[in-house]
């Protein structure tokens, strides 16, 4: 289907040290990349290609954003770690910035994204036995089918993947799924007075970027509040202006009782990661009961700050609002068969492949190679397309050149 091409022998280099050396747990495309800069990366042959997965939206900033390196730069040669036992001239002033910049009374800080849905997850259940007095261990958390909220052992206990799944048991108990943008099937569940908390992606990412229909998180929060049940927003993907607001529950006025961030929050120089949520739910967890080594760590809550004021400072949701739609808009312009639908909030976006290939959706991101641009699919014919938030519209209209003349080799 696509023409084949070839492997220079430094990139066949690195790419045998992984095959040795490394874990068999990715399938990444044939690209060894050494350098970074705004919306291109560089792979170690110097070529140039636009980046349209921003590390799955790790790097909304853009690679090696000036303003974010400087800040890493100077605190990784004052102070990088304290761990918790101490206090840090960095951590108040991180968490006063965060928590007024999103509006919650206090934050938790961690590293990865996962323990951040895990530190949420613990202060719902939490939130349950203590407030809400659910009977101990009774207490249940609500999730959707296709969800992707990382993969420890806990947080498969509730996916639908069977690769994420399959051979990791036995699972965790206390959680019910069920369909994604039903809120009807919400609503049922909801009747159980055991319910504790509901976890939710605004938009689903890993999926295929399933963009609910409009009203949709509005709804499920009010039922939450309805039930007295937490609304547990995961917006590690979704936010930090990825989909055209600072936050994608921005765009329906929803105030998550416990907001979810990571990836972007530092820029993609390292992990950081936040858990938001006012003081009853918060402060339920006191001293030794949780924590991280790193979590809240000097750099990183410096790298954060700055992370943060990138985004607001140079309209980033902003300019992906507008970027988003012109991307959407020129896809459609091509017209071309072998795309059967296109969706997206933002520069959140995917296109679902048409073809009678399996494989065509992996073979069209090999022609993308070619051409000068990176993306991946995702659950067999499904593409996303997130660059960074700082691309203008010459580039989004090059780009689309690029995967038009992609979907000609077809």
């Amino acid at each position: 289907m696509v023409p084949a091409f070839t492997i220079s022998e430094r990139t066949q280099h690195y790419l045998a040290l992984e095959e040795q050396y490394g874990a068999h747990n990715y399938h990444p495309l044939p690209v060894v990349l050494e350098r970074g800069e705004g919306v291109f990366v560089w792979d170690v042959d110097n070529k140039r290609y636009y980046d349209f997965l921003s590390g799955y939206s790790a790097v909304n900033q853009g690679h090696c954003h000036p303003k974010i390196i400087a800040t890493l730069i100077e605190q990784a040669q004052k102070l990088t770690l304290t761990s918790r036992a101490f206090h840090s001239d960095l951590l108040g002033e991180y968490a006063a910035f965060i928590t007024h910049f999103f509006g919650y009374d206090k934050v938790l800080p961690m590293n990865t994204g996962v323990e951040a849905v895990e530190t949420a997850l613990k202060l719902c259940r939490r939130w349950g036995y203590m407030v809400k007095g659910i009977p101990e261990n009774k207490a249940k958390i609500i999730t959707c089918s296709n969800n992707f909220h990382g993969r420890t052992l806990n947080v498969i206990s509730f996916s639908t993947d069977p690769s994420a799944r399959q051979g990791f048991g036995p699972y965790m108990p206390g959680y019910e799924v069920i369909p994604y943008n039903n809120l009807p099937a919400l609503e049922n569940a909801l009747q159980d007075p055991h319910v504790a908390g509901f976890l939710v992606e605004p938009i689903q990412g890993e999926a295929g970027v399933m963009v609910p229909d409009e009203g949709y998180l509005a709804k499920a929060r009010q039922y939450c509040a309805d039930a007295n049940v937490l609304f547990i927003a995961d917006e590690i993907q979704t936010g930090l202006a990825r989909t055209g607001a600072m936050l994608c529950c921005d765009l329906e006025q929803v105030r998550p009782d416990i907001l979810i961030l990571g990836k972007a929050l530092s820029g993609g120089t390292l992990p950081v990661s936040a858990v938001l949520a006012d003081d009853e739910i918060m402060l339920t967890i006191k001293p030794g009961e949780h924590g991280s080594t790193y979590g809240g760590n000097p750099l990183g809550c410096k790298v954060a700050i700055t992370a943060l004021t990138v985004l607001k400072e140079e309209k980033m949701a902003e300019n992906a609002a507008a970027m988003g739609q012109l991307l959407r808009d020129e896809l459609a312009a091509l017209q071309s068969p072998y795309i059967s639908l296109i969706r997206g909030k933002g520069l959140l976006n995917a296109i679902v492949i048409k073809h009678t290939d399996p494989e065509a959706a992996w073979d069209l991101c090999l022609a993308l190679k070619e051409q000068g641009l990176l993306a991946k699919p995702t659950h067999g014919d499904k593409i996303r397309f997130a660059p960074p938030l700082l691309i203008n519209a010459a580039q989004i209209r090059e780009c689309v050149g690029m995967i038009g003349r992609s979907l000609e080799r077809f």
